[in-house]
């Protein structure tokens, strides 16, 4: 495992069109592996990891210091049904979901809140990615 990432969530990183300086929101980040990882290939780019899990936060918070101190990534506990941008918080260029409920058709509903919350936060351009492709999909969300 590099970085603590396992082959298959090092397969997402990869696959995602990440470049220098973009902000880059991840659902669903559990303990922060590939928050982390993101983060190091953004360069001075921005992070924004949320979990519904207080556990969850807890370990990405004590596993990514130096990133959070570095202030290129910001981690809040939250669902992404609940999420807004802070006030003044710039949009997001890309989100990225692995394993998250309302996005994967588990919890239509709130897919359908989920959505709404994502278009509201990632720029006009913003771009959504998410588990069960190869290995990503995209949803589509302007247009």
């Amino acid at each position: 495992m590099t970085n603590g990432l396992s082959p298959r969530l090092l397969a997402i990183v990869d696959a995602l069109p990440l470049q220098q300086g973009m902000r880059v929101l991840e659902i669903g980040c559990g303990p922060g592996a590939a928050s982390r990882e993101i983060t190091r290939r953004i360069g001075d780019g921005h992070v924004r990891a949320i979990d519904r899990s207080a556990k969850a936060i807890a370990q990405a918070r004590a596993a990514s210091r130096a990133e959070i101190a570095a202030g290129r990534l910001s981690l809040r506990q939250v669902a992404i049904e609940d999420f807004q941008l802070d006030a003044g918080e710039q949009h997001f260029d890309i989100a990225v979901a692995v394993r998250v409920g309302a996005l994967d058709g588990r919890h239509p509903e709130a897919g359908k809140i989920a959505l709404q919350r994502l278009k509201a936060a990632l720029t006009a351009q913003g771009r959504l990615f998410i588990d069960g492709g190869n290995p990503l999909r995209e949803i589509v969300l302007h247009g």
